[in-house]
């Protein structure tokens, strides 16, 4: 055992602040790298809103190191989003190695490799939840990946190809083995995809056989559901995805709950701020175009659960200019206002 793994050994230096290598977290919360959704405006609400560790996209290495353009900004960072880390994905040992490099380089804190996607285009290229068919090789990239960066190494996985869980088990073994300082488990099968239930007793048996840090995701719909799923598998953090898309809230709630605080939900005004300010950040990471064009359907994630929010994601689909955005999000919070106080 090298002197990483045993530095990764020591997993938690306090119940609530989560330790990943050299990185210690400043809360058990984590936001899920999820394509075309956590993008650079997205990760900076996800951080004010207390989320401790944001991660990038899915970034193909390949592209990386063939020097996209498209893939090069998606490597957009600021420093108030730190610690930041990356996620890539690939099957080629040398090309992933060189990824992780440019990675470190540009400033990313930590690299995480994918291991779970189940897209159909991903699983083609024997990337994402493909590695977990050929632990072989997935060790052989694991190791190129360790020896080529300094900073902390993570992977996501599912729980495999069958439910036996056996296939997650074994990586995370490998993944140990191979100088990996965290692992991130979503335990639903590849096949399933999103559907069904998580089986977060894989979670927990992970954790159990582990001495590095284990990250649980999936099903995770509510503070409540967070502090759970800590409580019943042991796990070291939390990834959240879905559940903050539109509601970055969920992060200080679930900060709030472990601390003993009672999670509230945000004040109406809360809600409106949020959206402005996303839309001041996606034009300003975007420019004005791209992100109108991109606001016509993300800003209707901010509007669940409140009343007239059927009309205004109809009114969004005309947005083109910041200002026409910003009047809409300042009739709409009236138009709320007015139906409150009616």
């Amino acid at each position: 055992m090298d002197d990483r793994t045993r530095e990764a050994t020591v997993d938690m230096t306090h119940p609530l602040r989560p330790r990943i290598s050299g990185i210690v977290l400043d809360n058990p919360t984590i936001f899920a790298p999820l394509a075309g959704i956590s993008h650079l405006p997205m990760r900076l609400m996800a951080k004010a809103a207390g989320c401790a560790l944001v991660c990038s996209e899915m970034i193909s290495a390949m592209g990386l190191v063939q020097g996209s353009e498209k893939t090069k900004r998606m490597l957009a960072s600021r420093p108030e989003e730190k610690p930041l880390s990356v996620q890539i994905f690939g099957s080629d040992a040398a090309i992933m190695a060189e990824a992780a490099r440019q990675l470190q380089a540009a400033g990313a804190d930590l690299v995480d490799i994918n291991c779970g996607c189940a897209v159909k285009k991903i699983l083609k290229s024997g990337s994402g939840v493909a590695l977990m068919r050929d632990p072989h090789a997935t060790a052989r990239l694991l190791q190129a990946v360790r020896a080529a960066i300094d900073v902390p190494l993570t992977i996501k996985i599912r729980s495999g190809w069958d439910a036996s869980g056996d296939q997650a088990l074994l990586l995370a073994q490998i993944a140990r083995d191979s100088g990996v300082d965290a692992i991130t488990v979503h335990p639903r099968t590849a096949r399933q995809g999103f559907s069904g239930r998580a089986d977060w007793s894989l979670i927990a048996r992970i954790k159990a056989a582990s001495t590095i840090p284990v990250i649980g995701n999936g099903d995770i719909a509510s503070a409540e559901d967070a502090a759970r799923m800590i409580d019943e598998t042991g796990c070291d953090a939390v990834m959240i995805g879905r559940a903050a898309i539109g509601h970055p809230f969920i992060f200080t709630q679930t900060r709030d709950l472990l601390a003993g605080r009672p999670p509230a939900p945000p004040a109406l005004w809360e809600r409106f701020e949020v959206m402005t300010r996303y839309v001041e950040s996606t034009v300003a990471c975007f420019g004005e175009a791209r992100a109108c064009f991109m606001l016509r359907s993300q800003l209707g994630w901010f509007a669940r659960g409140l009343p007239g929010a059927r009309e205004f994601r109809h009114a969004i689909r005309r947005i083109e200019s910041r200002g026409q955005a910003m009047q809409i999000i300042a009739d709409f919070q009236n138009e709320v206002l007015s139906r409150q106080q009616a």
